[in-house]
């Protein structure tokens, strides 16, 4: 009796697994690029070293061909962060543009006062611009 149960389960096990790469044909990565930083959320602009905050930034996505791929947080001095936020794409067919949000968790290990640019995009002279938050770490 329990091999005739694990042959059942094994066979829909492997059905259900067939099934998923079947709906996932189609929708592959095909590139990564930078997303605009449109907003930034800083809960506390103070806050106690060795505590957590989590950073939330706001950004816009096609729905259904686009998502969240990841962030570039570059340490340019010892109280400076850049952070670039990455996109990918699929080739699913795009919907609407929608704000998602991600996040950062910033755990400091130095006192002082940090200060924080998020990519914002390009100038029309080919220049960066960012957003600038502080936050003070006592």
């Amino acid at each position: 009796m329990k091999t005739i149960f694990k042959s059942i389960f094994t066979a829909v096990l492997l059905f259900g697994l067939a099934s998923c790469n079947d709906r996932l044909e189609g929708d592959e990565i095909t590139s990564t690029e930078p997303l605009k930083i449109d907003s930034v959320k800083i809960a506390q602009d103070t806050m106690d070293i060795y505590s957590t905050q989590t950073i939330k930034t706001y950004s816009q996505f096609s729905t259904q061909c686009e998502g969240f791929y990841g962030y570039d947080y570059q340490h340019t001095a010892p109280l400076e962060r850049k952070v670039i936020s990455y996109k990918f794409k699929t080739s699913a067919g795009c919907g609407e543009m929608a704000t998602r949000t991600s996040q950062i968790n910033f755990r400091p290990q130095e006192t002082g006062t940090y200060l924080f640019k998020f990519w914002t995009g390009k100038d029309a002279a080919g220049a960066n611009t960012w957003i600038e938050r502080t936050i003070i770490v006592e």
